[in-house]
């Protein structure tokens, strides 16, 4: 019965919940709470399938009958496979970051290849790098020698308030390390098999982190000078390249910007808790019952 509930849970949330969270609405108010209630969702799913890996077998062998022996030979096998999806997911992750990051060096070095020094006396950043071109683009390079990267069409399109709200913005970014977490996800989806993954979670983690930096930037600026730098600047670019923002996006983040900023207090806690909810009452209510009974097959 743990396995069958925890396989439901697992699927719940792998093939239900991603769809039903991204359509809402409500995350705009809260984006940093929703992040955080992400990240339980794929945590928790990813403990449910160890779940049902690990109790499973032992359950089968139980109900059969079968005796201490070969109800522990179920229980060993079964932590063989759990250990092959947790090295999986790890190798998964090594190869995402280790990717990102030699593609950012990359792109770091040919940035400051090309940076147009003399275009940047003004910002008082040293940091920041200018690249030649009439497309209006901002982005950051993060990474331990993070960079933000403009075009010279942007420094002509914009003023210099909506100069200061696109740096504060991208300096969030690189400030909370916000490809870390886009990199955690992406590395699950990568290890997750086809019919059981979702790209939904990426890309609307990839659209509230893209509104934690605009109320940063909006705290330290303002509304109008960052909404008229969305307005003018080419899309985002993504943190991940598995990321394919939808076309609603800039959208609502504009209308977040129009909107008077309100408190998210209540609701941030309300996020919270049920994320730890999330991950804490499957292990009390599912697990703890079955791995009491689980030991009393173990022949130790």
């Amino acid at each position: 019965m743990t396995a069958l509930l925890l396989g439901a849970l697992g699927l719940t949330l792998s093939l239900v919940v991603p769809g039903v969270l991204a359509a809402a609405r409500w995350p705009d108010r809260a984006p940093a709470a929703a992040v955080l209630l992400w990240q339980a969702i794929t945590l928790t799913a990813v403990l449910s399938a160890l779940g049902v890996v690990l109790a499973g077998p032992e359950e089968l062998a139980r109900a059969a009958g079968a005796g201490r022996p070969v109800t522990a030979a179920a229980l060993v096998g079964a932590l063989a496979v759990a250990a092959t999806i947790v090295l999986r997911l790890l190798w998964s992750l090594y190869g995402v970051t280790r990717r990102s990051r030699e593609r950012r060096a990359r792109h770091r070095l040919l940035v400051d290849l090309l940076d147009r020094a003399e275009q940047r006396q003004e910002l008082d950043d040293d940091n920041v790098r200018v690249l030649q071109g009439n497309l209006p683009l901002a982005y950051c390079v993060p990474g331990r020698e993070a960079r933000v990267v403009l075009s010279d069409g942007a420094l002509r399109l914009l003023g210099r308030s909506e100069v200061e709200a696109v740096l504060a913005h991208e300096q969030t970014h690189l400030r909370h390390r916000h490809e870390v977490v886009m990199e955690s996800f992406t590395a699950f989806y990568r290890a997750v098999p086809a019919p059981l993954r979702s790209r939904a979670p990426l890309n609307a983690v990839h659209l509230l982190l893209e509104m934690v930096a605009d109320d940063a930037a909006r705290r330290r600026t303002g509304s109008a000078p960052l909404r008229g730098a969305l307005e003018r600047l080419t899309g985002a670019v993504p943190l991940s390249e598995d990321v394919a923002p939808g076309t609603d996006a800039r959208d609502r983040r504009l209308a977040r910007l129009a909107a008077p900023p309100r408190s998210s207090i209540a609701l941030t806690a309300t996020v919270a808790l049920g994320a730890l909810a999330l991950l804490v009452l499957p292990t009390v209510i599912l697990v703890l019952p079955w791995l009491d009974r689980a030991l009393e097959a173990w022949p130790l």
